[in-house]
């Protein structure tokens, strides 16, 4: 004659037979009244706080990147104030290049040792070289040299002459 398998769990000892080994307790009783609270009702428990997230390698990444990108915008921006474009009349001017194609004309304070031109006329519009000289003679009669530039938005042609100090 077989005997029936043994009930609950083998592994556990001095468990009564028929309980269940996994059940949680339960409380004996619902908590006491609180004071303040109609009808004893007990405070609900508060919700817990949410985890705070910590910045990602990536998030960091991208937020140095931006940084990187709106510096080089803004130096850009600053630098370009001193190009050939901002010029007035008065004003003295630097060549930072000895490539005729591009001097790369800026504008420095005329107390400055880098100064070399000083601007005698600005006027607006595209200009080739022979009609820039032209322009010139009639906008600036001790004029000595022309730069125009194009593109950009802004055309326009300085008549200039070497600066004396």
């Amino acid at each position: 004659m077989s005997t029936p398998p043994p009930q609950g769990n083998p592994f556990v000892q001095n468990q009564p037979q028929g309980q269940n080994p996994f059940a949680q307790g339960q409380p004996q009783a619902p908590y006491p009244p609180q004071a303040g609270q109609p009808g004893g009702a007990p405070f609900a428990p508060a919700p817990p706080e949410p985890a705070r997230r910590k910045l990602s390698f990536k998030t960091i990444k991208n937020i140095v990147i931006a940084v990187i990108v709106v510096g080089v915008a803004v130096g850009g921006y600053i630098a370009s104030q001193d190009d050939a474009n901002t010029a007035a009349v008065g004003d003295c001017m630097h060549r930072g290049s000895a490539d005729d194609n591009n001097p790369d004309l800026e504008v420095v304070d005329c107390s400055s040792s880098d100064a070399e031109f000083v601007v005698l006329a600005k006027v607006k519009g595209s200009y080739t070289a022979l009609t820039a000289e032209s322009k010139c003679a009639s906008e600036a009669k001790d004029f000595q040299y022309s730069y125009t530039e194009t593109g950009d938005g802004s055309n326009f042609l300085l008549c200039l002459k070497d600066y004396t100090k």
